[in-house]
Parts: C-alpha cells; structure tokens; sequence
C-alpha cells in the first residue's frame, strides 16, 4: 500500500494496491501533515505543521503520541521554529 500525506485535505491516507479502488482509507484526519515516515514496528511518525510536533502512531491509531514539539513555535528547546 501507499500511504499519502494529504496536506490540503488535512489527513493521512493509505491506498491498497491489491485492491481496485477509487477511493483510499483514511488513517488519521484533522491534521496538517507535512512529511511522514515508518519503522519496522510499522509505528507512523507524522510532523503536525499547525502542531509544531512529531507525533507517533501505532499503525491503525487516530490519536498519537507526541515525540518532539508541541509547544508552538518559538527557539525553546522543546519547540520548533
């Protein structure tokens, strides 16, 4: 499957290449996505542009962990500018 940041429509979607669809799965919604990656435990690491986070997602999950940011924007060491 491929998995899309969809920034404009704020979410994340997984399209099946097994499957003959139109329409792909929504992972997480209300999110301005900017850039994702995965582990090889298949945990989705998502950068949250409004947020200013990382957050982590147990392949399956809406909600996240954060694991950097998310206190606005700003040069504090706990934030990103």
């Amino acid at each position: 499957s491929l998995i899309i940041c969809d920034w404009g429509n704020h979410r994340i979607v997984r399209w099946s290449r097994r499957r003959d669809t139109a329409q792909g799965e929504v992972l997480i919604d209300n999110i301005y996505c900017w850039g994702l990656a995965m582990d090889e435990r298949r945990n989705l690491y998502v950068t949250d542009w409004e947020k200013q986070q990382v957050s982590r997602h147990r392949f399956g999950e809406q909600t996240g962990t954060v694991v950097a940011g998310g206190h606005g924007k700003c040069s504090g060491l706990n934030q990103f500018s």
